[in-house]
């Protein structure tokens, strides 16, 4: 997910899509620790869309408080 792509979203989006990934991303990990798992790097991607999600949703945190 690029960085444009997630200023575009409301607070309620981010929030919703940040759920989304987290469940993905346990997801993935259960699959890993079964070793069923064939494209491990999408981990790795998935935890920094978390990342830019998450800072995506303290900019607008702080820019209403």
């Amino acid at each position: 997910m690029k960085i444009s792509e997630i200023q575009d979203l409301t607070l309620q989006e981010l929030l919703a899509k940040g759920r989304d990934l987290r469940v993905e991303l346990f997801n993935l990990r259960l699959l890993k620790a079964s070793s069923q798992l064939e494209k491990s790097h999408r981990i790795r991607f998935i935890r920094r869309d978390i990342a830019r999600i998450e800072t995506q949703i303290a900019k607008l945190r702080k820019k209403t408080a």
